[in-house]
C-alpha cells in the first residue's frame, strides 16, 4: 500500500457508524440515519442531525436507517451515507482511501458483495472485509492467535454476533437478530401496553441506557402521550419492570450462546469454561444481560472495557494487515513480471 494512501476502518452498524483513520484513531461516531427529501431526492441531514428528525419529520422528509440486522437494507441510502461519512472523515482527499469494513459473521456472499459495491461507489480505492466477532475480540484485547478458545459476544444495534475464536479463526458462530434496537422496541411496547403511554424510539433508548445504570429498587421517569386522550403524561416505571420487558429478547441471545457451545469442540469448550465470556458492543451494558448469561452457563462473564468501541478499535488495528496483503499482492505481481521477462528473453534467442 502506498504510504500516501489513507487507510480507513469502518464499523457499519445498524444503529451507529464509527470511522477509524490510520494514525489518527476514531474520527467519527454517528447514528446510522439519513434524512432525504422524497420530492427532490436531496440529502437534508446525516448522522446525529438526521436522528433528531426521527419521528418529527413532515410528509416530504424521510428519515431512514438504511442498515437492518447488520446488513444493507436500502442500498442507495447506504451508499450516500457512506460517501458522506468518508468525505467527512478524510476531508475529501484527492487520493481514494483503502477501506476495511466489518460485517456480521453469518453474512451471505450476496450481503458481502453489497457492502463491497456500496463502499466502492462511495469512493473507496479498495475494500476489505473482516468479521465482527474477530474485530471485537481484537478490540477487547484478546490474543486471537492463541490456541485456547475464546467466546465473544458482540451485541450491537441490529444483531448479536456470537463466536468461538481460536488460532485467529472463527471456529463456531451464529448471528441472532436481537440486539439494542430489539430491546428498545420491547421497552416501548411494554410501556404502551402496561401504562397506555406512547413513547418514541429515542426515548425508549434513553430508558434502556438509564435502567442499565440504575439500582434494581429505583424507578425511571417516562414522559409520553396517553393513548386514551392524546394528552402528554408522565409515569414512573420500576427498573424491575424494564428487566421483565426485555427478558424474552435476552433469552434469545442466551439460546444463541447455547447453540454455539453445542457445536464447539470439547477442548475449546473446556477453555471457555476456565476463562470467561467476553461481551462487547453498545448493548453489552443492557440491564440483566450479563447476569442472565452467567447464571445460565455458570461461566464468568466480563464486559470489555469501552465495549461500544471494541469493534472499531479491533478493525482499526487490523488495518496493519492490509499492508501485508498488499505486500504479498505486489510481490506476486513482481514475480509474474520477472517470469514474463525471462520467457521473453528466451523467445528472442
Amino acid at each position: 500500500m502506498a504510504s500516501f494512501r489513507r487507510s480507513v476502518a469502518i464499523d457499519l452498524g445498524t444503529a451507529q457508524v464509527l470511522v477509524y483513520v490510520n494514525n489518527k484513531g476514531i474520527v467519527l461516531e454517528e447514528p446510522s440515519v439519513i434524512a432525504i427529501d422524497i420530492l427532490t431526492d436531496d440529502i437534508l441531514a446525516v448522522g446525529s442531525e438526521a436522528k433528531k428528525l426521527v419521528g418529527r419529520t413532515p410528509g416530504n422528509i424521510k428519515a431512514v436507517m438504511p442498515m437492518k440486522d447488520g446488513v444493507i437494507a436500502d442500498f442507495p441510502a447506504t451508499e450516500r451515507m457512506l460517501k458522506y461519512f468518508l468525505e467527512k472523515s478524510i476531508s475529501k482527499a484527492l487520493i481514494k482511501p483503502d477501506v476495511l469494513i466489518c460485517v456480521p459473521s453469518r453474512s451471505t456472499q450476496v450481503e458481502k458483495r453489497a457492502v463491497l459495491q456500496a463502499s466502492e461507489n462511495a469512493g473507496a480505492h479498495r475494500t476489505y472485509l473482516i468479521e465482527e466477532p474477530l474485530a471485537a475480540a481484537i478490540g477487547a484485547g484478546v490474543d486471537i492467535t492463541d490456541a485456547g478458545g475464546e467466546l465473544v459476544l458482540d451485541i450491537g444495534g441490529g444483531t448479536t454476533d456470537i463466536a468461538v475464536i481460536s488460532m485467529g479463526q472463527i471456529i463456531a458462530s451464529t448471528s441472532v437478530p436481537v440486539a439494542g434496537l430489539s430491546f428498545d422496541k420491547a421497552i416501548k411496547d411494554y410501556i404502551r401496553s402496561r401504562y397506555g403511554l406512547l413513547i418514541g424510539d429515542n426515548k425508549a433508548e434513553e430508558i434502556k441506557i438509564e435502567s442499565g445504570k440504575a439500582e434494581p429498587s429505583e424507578s425511571i421517569e417516562v414522559a409520553g402521550r396517553q393513548i386514551t386522550d392524546g394528552l402528554p403524561a408522565k409515569v414512573y416505571v420500576p427498573v424491575g419492570e424494564i428487566a421483565l420487558a426485555i427478558k424474552p429478547d435476552v433469552d434469545l441471545i442466551v439460546d444463541g450462546v447455547k447453540k454455539v457451545l453445542e457445536v464447539t469442540p470439547p477442548e475449546l469448550a473446556a477453555d471457555i469454561y476456565e476463562k470467561e465470556i467476553i461481551l462487547t458492543g453498545g448493548a453489552a451494558y443492557t440491564l440483566g444481560l450479563r447476569e442472565r448469561i452467567g447464571e445460565k452457563f455458570q461461566i464468568n462473564v466480563k464486559i470489555a472495557e469501552n465495549a461500544e468501541q471494541c469493534v472499531i478499535v479491533g478493525t482499526g488495528r487490523a488495518l496493519n494487515w492490509l499492508d501485508e496483503i498488499d505486500k504479498g499482492h505486489n510481490e506476486s505481481i513482481k514475480a509474474k513480471q520477472k517470469e514474463l521477462e525471462k520467457n521473453e528473453k528466451l523467445r528472442r534467442r
